[in-house]
């Protein structure tokens, strides 16, 4: 594999690679061609080119854009889904978590422990305590270790010497248990690359806008290069249809044949310091309606989520004052001090792709996914849970394969680590002497580890060539000024948006959403992309007006207001 990766491939995904990607999709029939780049698309591209098949990848925006970079970053079972009897979606969630944290992504996929608060004092923890020892149970039945401890009893002095923060009347006691963590963007931009790497012809910015059809059988699509305004079509066997939230706009463009129906449930997360209240783990905690969340997330915590029906704007869904009211109430109810809007970093808002059913309430909505041959030569595959993305790609190219000539092998998947995995550990194991080697501070280390995995090499190297790159952005004590410069060289970046809320998450953990950090991460991103110092900024103004609208919107009472507001912020997608 290291004699191959040298030789014949690059593990680069930068501006060259694009317009590589571009022409190789222009001149050739694929065997599959896949449409979204978020969590599923990623997944899909790299199940099919693993499998020995000609693949492409478009996403009109930048990878994860949509829902997949703005989840409640856990790879979890669901425990919720328990109280549901949904056993099976739970079983299958917890395999992939094992598979995750253990052998694909070990370098972004972290354990996590939560707290549930018991007010019961028998019969409470008897129920809670029986769906966690199930939790248990489920995670071995893959065949492997689970990844992460079991749950646990505790009593309240136990409770409040780890979470000293929680008001003592709020409970009786309490039980923890694990699951797991991940930055959601940063695993799909690596997603992007491992299926480049291995011989996907991936291209981000690249919007489709119609389908090409012989008779009533789609062979290929319409494409839209918004960096270049060229327009062109690209030919498949079989095209799958992995675009979210816009599953419904996308099935449009074949006709009444290929209608589908996915409900959007909007769901908005606040950022808050993580020294404004003190704990050793995050809380899960029941609601009214469903549970919210409050999870460790580096120097800050992530409290979420609504779960309302959205029919606005699907790039932009917009949080308002009454979603962001909502979550400081709930979470309000079991500390010992409140949180206010003054201690709020960061908030953004995603929409969950939801198989549309008879139920009116978007939280009774099956988080179970879809995969069905529409029309002939396109699949759509919809619904799901961002944790069992691989299923749901796997599952979506086994349909794609069968209508394919010949015997294609099955998914391989399950063996396959991202770039960065394979090494990690030993890599950890050495951080003190890899910070000692560079002159850096091993936190630094960590930080990229923990990001880049053993392609940390790479950002080392950048920095031993110019050392003024392992200074901090301004306003984001937490990345390097070399991060910016790697996004756009090797992650596929087009835009300071790309680095700033994906790349990196500077958008939701600085004070001032990035507005610091923005001239000078534009000013990296120019040298590796050859912007002029109007198209830099441009690019930074587009960024301002972004936070602006972003700030405005949650300060409206209601979603159309708050709709409105966030869409005066211009999209930059003039052409290069």
């Amino acid at each position: 594999m290291a004699r191959l990766k040298s030789v014949t491939r690059s593990n680069k995904l930068g501006p060259e690679e694009r317009e590589a990607a571009i022409a190789r999709l222009k001149d050739k029939e694929l065997d599959i061609l896949v449409v979204g780049g978020g969590i599923v698309g990623t997944g899909a591209a790299l199940d099919a080119v693993t499998r020995g098949l000609s693949t492409g990848l478009l996403e009109a925006r930048d990878w994860a854009s949509g829902t997949s970079s703005r989840s409640s970053k856990l790879v979890h079972g669901g425990i919720r889904y328990l109280e549901q009897l949904d056993f099976r979606l739970v079983r299958e969630a917890l395999i992939e978590r094992g598979l995750l944290l253990q052998r694909i992504a070990p370098h972004l996929v972290k354990p996590v422990r939560f707290l549930y608060p018991l007010k019961q004092r028998l019969f409470e923890r008897l129920y809670i305590g029986a769906g966690m020892l199930l939790y248990d149970i489920f995670s071995y039945s893959g065949g492997g270790h689970p990844g992460v401890p079991h749950h646990r009893h505790l009593t309240k002095r136990q409770v409040l010497r780890a979470a000293p923060s929680i008001a003592p009347s709020a409970l009786i006691g309490g039980l923890t248990y694990y699951d797991a963590q991940v930055d959601d963007a940063r695993y799909v931009a690596s997603l992007a690359r491992t299926a480049s790497f291995y011989g996907a012809h991936v291209a981000s910015r690249v919007k489709v806008e119609g389908f090409v059809k012989v008779g009533e059988r789609v062979v290929g699509v319409k494409a839209h290069d918004l960096q270049t305004d060229e327009h062109f079509e690209i030919r498949a066997k079989q095209v799958v249809n992995a675009t979210g939230v816009w599953t419904d706009d996308t099935q449009r463009m074949v006709g009444e044949r290929g209608t589908f129906k996915v409900r959007a449930s909007k769901g908005i997360h606040l950022v808050v310091p993580r020294d404004r209240f003190q704990s050793n783990m995050g809380l899960l905690l029941r609601t009214e309606k469903s549970v919210l969340f409050v999870i460790p997330w580096g120097r800050h915590w992530l409290i979420g989520t609504t779960d309302t029906d959205w029919n606005l704007d699907k790039a932009h869904p917009a949080a308002t004052a009454a979603d962001i009211d909502y979550l400081l109430e709930r979470v309000n109810e079991v500390l010992n001090v409140p949180l206010t809007r003054e201690d709020v970093e960061g908030v953004f808002a995603g929409l969950r792709p939801l198989l549309a059913g008879e139920s009116d309430e978007t939280s009774k909505l099956s988080r179970e996914h879809i995969v069905a041959h529409t029309v002939p030569g396109l699949v759509v595959v919809a619904g799901g849970k961002w944790t069992t993305y691989r299923v749901m790609a796997k599952d979506a190219i086994d349909a794609a394969a069968d209508a394919l000539d010949g015997k294609v092998p099955p998914s391989t998947t399950q063996r396959i680590p991202l770039l960065g995995a394979e090494g990690y550990q030993a890599a950890w194991n050495k951080r003190g002497k890899i910070a000692r080697a560079f002159g850096v501070h091993k936190v630094r280390i960590e930080h990229l580890l923990n990001r880049y995995g053993t392609m940390t090499d790479d950002l080392l190297d950048l920095i031993r060539e110019r050392p003024e790159l392992g200074e901090p952005l301004p306003g984001a004590d937490d990345y390097l000024r070399a991060e910016v410069v790697y996004a756009a060289s090797h992650e596929g970046a087009l835009h300071l948006d790309d680095v700033l809320a994906r790349r990196t998450r500077i958008s939701i953990e600085a004070w001032d959403r990035g507005v610091s950090a923005a001239p000078v991460a534009a000013r990296l991103m120019a040298e590796v992309l050859g912007w002029d110092a109007a198209r830099e900024a441009l690019e930074v103004e587009r960024y301002e007006q972004r936070v602006q609208a972003e700030i405005a919107s949650q300060q409206q009472p209601d979603d159309e207001s708050a709709d409105r507001v966030r869409l005066e912020a211009p999209d930059i997608v003039q052409v290069d």
